[in-house]
């Protein structure tokens, strides 16, 4: 191994994650601009569902896991890089429950049919949504590859003392 790399490994041992953990937290505020684009919207009685409250219950749950999966792997904790795939996976699907149903959906209101989101709300929610999932995938391999290489030079460094 070259000295260059072995200096990079070894730094890790006490430095932070950083970019994977910056990731996460980026993720978090693409949801935030995604939750005050629905949130503001007010067409009719829509909105008014079970659905978007479990959509606000779910963002709270999303924002915290998120938070939390930035700290774990900040310190080189791999099984948040899991974590932060699942919730990259849950971003993209939700794209296909709350914005596609309120794009597809109108409402009648003083006898003319509004669509409930307009196709610029939508493509907004989209990208907001797919950017939050594209930050903590890459944030979860990013983690990934960084906690392999720690672990495996720090059980390099076990094998050379003795």
């Amino acid at each position: 191994m070259n000295e260059e790399k072995s200096i990079r490994l070894d730094r890790m041992r006490y430095t932070k994650n950083t970019l994977a953990s910056s990731l996460a937290i980026l993720a978090i505020l693409f949801d935030v601009f995604y939750f005050i684009s629905i949130y503001e919207s007010n067409v009719g009685s829509w909105y008014y569902n079970i659905l978007i409250g479990a959509s606000i219950l779910y963002n709270l749950v999303f924002m915290l896991a998120a938070f939390l999966s930035s700290e774990g792997i900040k310190n080189y904790k791999i099984g948040y890089s899991y974590v932060m795939i699942v919730l990259g996976v849950i971003q993209i699907l939700r794209i296909f429950i709350f914005p596609m149903r309120a794009h597809a959906a109108t409402v009648t209101i003083q006898e003319q049919a509004i669509t409930v989101m307009e196709t610029k709300q939508f493509l907004l929610c989209v990208v907001y949504l797919a950017a939050s999932a594209v930050c903590l995938i890459a944030g979860a391999i990013v983690g990934m590859i960084r906690s392999r290489e720690l672990k495996a030079h720090i059980a390099s460094l076990g094998n050379q003392a003795v």
